[in-house]
């Protein structure tokens, strides 16, 4: 099993999808975020989820709740809150929304990070994924600047920092479940 935590982020607006994806039944599941912590917990030793309010799931897991943001459905006051958690120097993160990303390819990013980068972010035809990836302590204190100027794009910080891009060919296993007929091809190919 892989010892670097995997933090599994289901704190989004979800505003495409109309209704919060991360509670939307999925597979046997009752909600695609137990769907996600039961294949990843295979895989991983330790996982978590990154959630802006704990009380919406129903199930038990380790979250860590987003610190007070203003309101931001963005990514960053997660990653602020993952960092002050958790002591590890290095953490994989998965958008909930992402079910079909596998071992295969968490391996390869895992493959080609080292402790030069600050972050190895998987890349397809489509673009980078920056909820895809592993990121380091050493942007922890560019996150809470990000959060403190209310900065959120990911794209940004990863411009600017030492990012590895590990290019991926084909885009099936990166599929996201944004809108409805995202979310229904993903049913029939489950």
């Amino acid at each position: 099993m892989i010892d670097i935590p995997c933090v599994i982020f289901a704190g989004g607006k979800s505003s495409r999808m109309g209704e919060d994806k991360s509670l939307l039944p999925f597979s046997s599941f009752k909600t695609l975020t137990e769907f996600q912590l039961s294949r990843l917990s295979k895989i991983f030793k330790n996982v978590y989820i990154s959630t802006k309010e704990k009380n919406k799931f129903e199930f038990k897991a380790a979250f860590i709740e987003d610190i007070e943001s203003n309101n931001t459905f963005a990514p960053t006051a997660g990653f602020v809150s993952v960092f002050a958690e958790l002591k590890d120097e290095k953490i994989f993160v998965l958008s909930v929304d992402a079910p079909f990303i596998g071992e295969s390819e968490i391996r390869r990013l895992l493959q080609n990070d080292n402790d030069f980068f600050d972050a190895t972010i998987a890349q397809t035809p489509f673009g980078i994924q920056p909820l895809c990836g592993i990121y380091h302590r050493s942007l922890e204190n560019e996150f809470t600047q990000m959060l403190s100027n209310g900065h959120h794009k990911l794209g940004h910080l990863l411009k600017k920092s030492k990012t590895n891009y590990v290019t991926f060919p084909d885009d099936k296993a990166f599929l996201n479940l944004n809108h409805p007929h995202e979310y229904k091809e993903a049913l029939t190919l489950i």
